[in-house]
């Protein structure tokens, strides 16, 4: 029989198995989203209908974490995001083989269901070990989310370079995806990892006044985000006078630096403090949204849209951390979970606002107008920016040197 593991060891094999799990997400939900016209294509989806096929995911998503919120009363986040992790790799591979509309409409919302599960389990997880190791681990996590997406866009770029078809580009993937999450799922480490199940008794309901700030945080941030993926390519060509190509490369910049800034953010939140990483990349966030809106040609509105990803990247991940601290400090670690799965609602909600509200202000005004309109909603970050303030970062209990290089 295998000795148990040591905490410190525990923690490392915890903390690598979940950015694993980010890492198989971020190329799941890539690969999803960037074969959507295949996706249209393969079913005969009219555009009419496409809308409410898009915007049903996040809604669904949204009752998932809900629903986790309850969850979670009752299981350890660990066992949710073992279990609803193959669900989504295998609701994605149903997308590109089952063969009538009302399946694929089956299957899209089985992957909203499952993946709002999954956004809420996987942040809890983050922020319980990032309290566990006592100093920012938690962008890091995301970094890893944002190398999978890179990875999936870029397996998703190679199949319709191929001509593949979604069955042929899906299946092999998730054939790769599941064994990994479930390899991944044993070495899971919750808050409390030697506590049962049946230990979880009554949570103090966490107040909504103490969220709110949060999640006016979290929804902005998305607005931007989505801002970004749904616009930066027909910005450039409608606004800017790009190619069709070079429209193309934004968003791709755009995951580039959000990666690279997620890779080394943690490192900024240990020297500089929370507050002022949330601070600058609010800022830096605002100021690819004027340079975006002001920019007079294509390159410059690629700096634009690059400082945008250094800057968003590290917003979304510390509001997690933050949330889950303050609801840990009042109520404890499950209202720490619950307060979670919560505010991970509000990240629909501003994925559901960003395009629809850019694409009304773009169609009645104008779309260099639209562009100013999220680099507000993001200055309002700063507002809130205190909420976010914790104790100075330190080093844990001997798991690791404090000069051993972090790698996320």
């Amino acid at each position: 029989m295998t000795a148990p593991l040591a905490p410190a060891a525990r923690l490392r094999h915890g903390r690598i198995s979940l950015a694993l799990s980010f890492f198989v997400q971020g190329a799941v939900f890539a690969l999803l989203v960037t074969r959507i016209p295949a996706i249209q294509d393969r079913y005969g989806i009219s555009d009419g209908l496409l809308p409410a096929f898009l915007a049903a995911v996040p809604v669904l998503a949204g009752v998932g974490s809900v629903g986790t919120e309850q969850l979670v009363k009752r299981v350890r986040p660990s066992r949710v995001l073992r279990c609803v992790q193959p669900v989504v790799c295998l609701a994605l591979w149903a997308v590109g083989a089952v063969g009538s509309m009302a399946q694929v409409a089956l299957a899209l919302a089985v992957f909203g269901l499952s993946v709002g599960a999954l956004d809420a389990s996987m942040n809890m997880l983050g922020v319980s070990l990032q309290r566990a190791y006592g100093r920012s681990i938690m962008l890091g996590f995301h970094a890893a989310y944002s190398l999978g997406g890179i990875v999936g866009a870029s397996l998703a770029w190679a199949g319709a370079h191929w001509e593949l078809s979604l069955g042929l580009l899906y299946g092999p993937v998730v054939a790769v995806l599941v064994p990994m999450a479930l390899v991944a799922g044993r070495w899971f480490v919750d808050g409390q990892p030697t506590a049962p199940d049946t230990a979880r008794g009554a949570v103090t309901p966490v107040a909504m006044r103490l969220l709110l700030p949060f999640c006016l945080v979290m929804a902005f941030a998305y607005i931007g985000d989505s801002t970004v993926s749904n616009w930066s390519a027909t910005y450039l060509q409608r606004v800017l006078g790009s190619s069709e190509q070079l429209a193309t490369v934004p968003y791709n910049v755009y995951m580039v630096t959000t990666l690279v800034g997620r890779a080394v953010g943690d490192l900024g939140v240990r020297r500089y403090g929370v507050v002022a990483v949330v601070r600058c990349g609010t800022v830096v966030a605002a100021g690819g949204f004027a340079v975006v809106a002001a920019a007079p040609g294509a390159w410059a509105g690629m700096a634009g849209f690059t400082l945008l990803g250094l800057g968003l990247c590290v917003i979304v991940p510390q509001t997690f951390a933050a949330a889950g601290r303050s609801a840990y400090e009042k109520h404890g670690p499950e209202a720490s979970d619950m307060a979670i799965a919560r505010l991970n609602i509000f990240n629909y909600v501003g994925f559901l606002i960003g395009s629809p509200l850019v694409g009304a202000l773009g169609d009645a005004w104008s779309y260099r107008g639209a562009m100013l309109v999220p680099m507000i909603l993001v200055l309002v970050t700063l507002v809130y920016a205190r909420s976010f303030g914790a104790p100075e970062a330190r080093y844990g209990d001997g798991h690791e040197r404090p000069r051993t290089a972090d790698v996320g």
